[in-house]
């Protein structure tokens, strides 16, 4: 029997049991169909191609038009997993009427099947609006890249008391309101297991321990793709951009040789048909 369509309740049973989620980010057609073959189960097109694929310094630059551009490529791709769309800055956070609007692109034009923004309690009246709308939505807390400069920097989140209850009480108004899931990014580990275990939905945890309900990553961290840094909280499993950088450079040596391209990557034609079309050409 084929794979079957990952879908929410998949998700929910998942946590029930105790089985683990898996997630991860794609960006294009090749990475939704690489995510997919793997068997993964959730993919994530993050508003974090504003730095991995489009070379900006954080993700606020990305724009609606650009992520829908990338979803729709990855959907192309992508069959099987449950397919994820972050809603970028400046989407959700103006007009509720607005965001109900953005979301339902992410489902009509861009071919996913979620949502994903971010914010706890600030944002639970939109979130459900959204799920009111008939709009799966994805929630994150913790250290969330649209606003980081208002949380100081890319730093863990939730380290003393009065952060980490603020953290809970904002995954359970996320519940209230309705979302489906909670990423929770960069927060101790010991405040995550007690998010987990006070929600019903699934928590993924990025930087956030074992205890969540599942694990997210960045594909380009994972493979060693993104040359800018790599954070504490990645594991990674292949280091690909020194290896693509050797081919390119072996490429550009054969090429000034001129050892490529050689005879067997090219298309022949028999010697009668050059000659008669030298002829035609009087030479």
């Amino acid at each position: 029997m084929g794979r079957k369509k990952v879908t929410i309740l998949d998700l929910k049973r998942k946590k029930e049991k105790g089985e683990p989620i898996t997630m991860l980010t794609a960006y294009d057609y090749p990475t939704g169909l690489l995510v997919d073959q793997a068997g993964i189960d959730i993919i994530l097109v993050g508003d974090s191609l504003a730095m991995v694929v489009l070379g900006h310094e954080n993700t606020v630059a990305v724009t609606m038009d650009e992520m829908l551009h990338h979803c729709k490529a990855v959907a192309r791709g992508a069959k099987h997993p449950l397919l994820v769309g972050d809603m970028p800055f400046m989407s959700y956070q103006v007009d509720v009427k607005e965001a109900i609007r953005n979301a339902g692109r992410f489902l009509k034009e861009g071919g996913m099947d979620v949502v994903k923004l971010e914010g706890g309690r600030d944002m639970a009246p939109t979130v459900k609006a959204i799920v009111d709308a008939g709009i799966p939505v994805m929630g994150h807390i913790g250290l969330t890249p649209q606003t980081v400069s208002k949380l100081g920097g890319y730093r863990v989140q939730g380290k003393d008391v009065a952060t980490a209850k603020a953290l809970i009480d904002d995954a359970l108004a996320l519940e209230e309101a309705g979302v489906f899931s909670i990423i929770l990014e960069a927060i101790p580990g010991p405040v995550a297991k007690l998010i987990t275990e006070r929600v019903s939905v699934p928590t993924i945890g990025i930087g956030a321990g074992p205890d969540c309900d599942g694990q997210v990553l960045v594909i380009h961290d994972l493979i060693g793709l993104f040359d800018r840094f790599v954070p504490k909280f990645v594991k990674q499993y292949a280091n690909v951009f020194p290896l693509i950088t050797e081919a390119l450079e072996k490429y550009r040596d054969e090429v000034i040789s001129g050892e490529f391209p050689g005879p067997e990557h090219g298309y022949p034609m028999s010697e009668e048909a050059l000659q008669a079309l030298l002829e035609e050409l009087g030479e």
